[in-house]
């Protein structure tokens, strides 16, 4: 099997039930699996609630390591209105052509660094920074700050061998503090400035709400971003010709980001609280048990999406839900296809060959299923075109 191939791990069950059973640190979780269930479970937030337990939205879930509610991913309307209304703008930045040519430069310069055809860790030593050095165009920060984050690695919240490291979330808890107070003394148009200066509701934002903003957007887009673009090098290294034939088609690169982040699906699944006894697919969801929106899953159902296992640059319609779907879609979507969006051509410009060596995949046990999501290692080497 090459290695950017991505087996679709739940096609049995979706198929057969359309729901899959996992155990997440005894707080079960049925995998709500079919495209249209997923839509009209994540459509129903009055049903399958996004602001219960803090942490339990998450899957695995961070209900042990963290005390701030994620905002607004963790907020339902009417109170998720405002603070998504807040924050809109600020992450619809990365369409603006400004931001585009700085995040060209940062993507551009990270291609040059590499072509000399010494073998790197695609992950670690290219897509990490290149995430870490496009964040700070996001947050509107210091370029220097992207060294601090490269050292905390691909995850948040996890270490090598650990679902969750508490230790390690600590850091990232404490690092938004001091910033928070620095941007307080010293405000400078960051993110976390222009935070302080907002209101909801007609008071300032607490400091514990900037702060779940924050832990939002630093957690948020830190893996799924490395995965996408490890799991793009893949594909690019092993299928040359066809995405060769890209090069100049600026529709054409737009489409296949689209069907890449499908076929890749970075963000697996995530979580509602039923706030009622209820059914999906004819299961019954007791109240206060979770189900998830098995992302993954949804964007290879065959019902919706012709061939789903294979990677089609000319699919015509592609509603996929890798970014979620309704009042919860993803806030750094922008940001996430517009780094894609400009990778692919640049690759397209500057890379002759990309040779793949030894790989360790990144596999997600999810109770009955097993599923590749990435890797922890992909070396390569880069040759210049």
């Amino acid at each position: 099997m090459k290695k950017s191939e991505f087996p679709d791990a739940f096609e049995d069950a979706r198929k057969s039930k359309g729901l899959g059973y996992m155990n997440d640190q005894d707080d079960p979780v049925q995998m709500v699996m079919r495209f249209r269930d997923l839509r009209k479970c994540a459509h129903d937030w009055k049903t399958f609630t996004s602001a219960g337990e803090v942490g339990r939205t998450v899957v695995p879930s961070e209900a042990s390591i963290r005390e701030t509610r994620q905002i607004p991913f963790e907020v339902d309307p009417p109170e998720h209105r405002g603070y998504r209304q807040l924050v809109e703008n600020w992450f619809r930045r990365p369409s603006q052509p400004e931001y585009k040519a700085r995040l060209k430069v940062i993507i551009d310069e990270m291609i040059d660094h590499v072509l000399d055809g010494k073998e790197i860790d695609v992950v670690s030593e290219f897509a990490l920074p290149i995430q870490s050095r496009a964040l700070t165009l996001l947050l509107n920060s210091r370029y220097e700050e992207s060294e601090v984050w490269i050292g905390w690695g691909t995850h948040v919240f996890r270490s090598e061998g650990e679902a969750l490291d508490g230790d390690k979330a600590a850091l990232l808890y404490d690092y938004i503090d001091d910033e928070i107070e620095r941007a307080r003394k010293n405000p400078c148009g960051d993110l976390y400035s222009v935070l302080l200066e907002s209101e909801i509701d007609g008071r300032p934002l607490t400091k514990e709400e900037i702060k779940g903003v924050m832990i939002l957007t630093f957690a948020g887009g830190r893996d799924t971003v490395i995965n996408t673009i490890t799991n793009t090098i893949a594909y690019f290294a092993e299928n040359f010709e066809k995405v060769k034939s890209l090069k100049g088609d600026e529709n054409g690169i737009a489409r296949a980001v689209e069907e890449l982040i499908r076929y890749f699906s970075p963000l697996t699944q995530l979580a509602r609280v039923a706030t009622e006894d209820t059914e999906v697919c004819g299961s019954k969801v007791p109240e206060d048990t979770r189900i998830s929106l098995c992302y993954a899953a949804a964007n290879r159902d065959e019902t919706v999406f012709e061939c789903p296992n294979e990677v089609k640059f000319d699919r015509k319609v592609n509603p996929h839900v890798a970014f979620g779907f309704s009042i919860h879609n993803c806030l750094g979507s922008t940001h996430a296809r517009a780094l894609m969006n400009i990778l692919i051509p640049s690759l397209l410009e500057k890379i002759g060959r990309i040779q793949l060596n030894e790989a360790e995949e990144n596999i997600e046990e999810l109770g009955e299923f097993t599923r590749k999501v990435g890797f922890h290692k992909l070396n390569a080497q880069f040759y210049p075109a």
